[in-house]
C-alpha cells in the first residue's frame, strides 16, 4: 500500500475476528514504530505485546464484568493482538545527561522538561502501529489505559520506572465494525488549521 492510501484509509477499528495475526507480522509492526523518532535519539519507547489468554488478562484488569456488561465495543475485545505502548522515563533523563546534551538541564528531573518528549515520542510510535497495521491490511485501534495502567504494570510485570502511553488493539477487521460517533465531525479544512508566515 501506498503511504498516502495509508494515512487515508486509516481509522479506528473497534470489532474484530478472531482470526490471529502472525507472530512475525506483529514483530514487523512494532520493529517499524521502534524506528518513529525519540528526543535525542533515546529510543526509550518499548512495547509489551498481548496475544491469546495474555488479551483476556489485559481486559480482565481494565474493564470489571459490571462494565463490560454494557461496553459500547464488545467486538474490541475480540482483538487477537494488544500492543500496550511505555515510556521510559529514566532513560530519557539519562540520555540527557550525557555530554551532548548535558547543557540542556533535562538530564536532573522529570520536571525540567517543560514537554513530557516521552509521550510525544509514544505517541508517534503509536501513529507508526497504526499505520503499519493498516499497510498489512489489519485494522488497529488506540486507547488509553487511564487509572488501570498501575494494574496492568502489575500484572505483566512492567518495570515501576515505566510509563503508559496507551494501548494499539490490531487484528483483522470484523463486518460489523463500525465508526464511532466522533467519526461525524469529520476534519476541518487545510485552510483552517495550516498557518504561513504567522497566524
Amino acid at each position: 500500500m501506498e503511504f498516502e492510501q495509508a494515512v487515508r484509509r486509516r481509522r479506528m477499528v473497534r470489532s474484530f475476528t478472531s482470526e490471529p495475526v502472525e507472530p512475525g507480522v506483529v514483530d514487523e509492526i512494532c520493529d517499524l514504530a521502534r524506528r518513529a523518532p525519540t528526543a535525542g535519539n533515546t529510543a526509550g519507547i518499548e512495547f509489551l505485546v498481548l496475544e491469546g489468554a495474555d488479551v483476556g488478562a489485559y481486559w480482565d484488569v481494565t474493564l470489571s464484568p459490571e462494565r463490560r456488561d454494557g461496553f459500547v465495543w464488545p467486538g474490541l475485545l475480540a482483538a487477537p493482538v494488544l500492543v500496550v505502548v511505555w515510556c521510559n522515563v529514566a532513560g530519557y533523563l539519562s540520555r540527557y545527561s550525557e555530554p551532548d546534551k548535558r547543557h540542556t538541564g533535562l538530564g536532573a528531573t522529570e520536571e525540567a522538561w517543560s514537554v513530557p518528549y516521552w509521550f510525544v515520542d509514544g505517541g508517534a510510535a503509536v501513529m507508526t502501529l497504526l499505520l503499519a497495521a493498516q499497510d498489512r491490511g489489519l485494522g488497529a485501534a488506540f486507547f488509553g489505559m487511564f487509572d488501570h495502567e498501575r494494574a496492568v504494570r502489575q500484572r505483566f510485570g512492567v518495570p515501576p520506572d515505566r510509563r503508559g502511553v496507551g494501548t494499539v488493539a490490531i487484528g483483522h477487521p470484523a463486518e460489523d465494525d463500525r465508526p464511532s460517533q466522533s467519526a461525524r465531525r469529520g476534519r476541518p479544512p487545510l485552510d483552517e488549521v495550516l498557518h504561513r508566515s504567522g497566524w
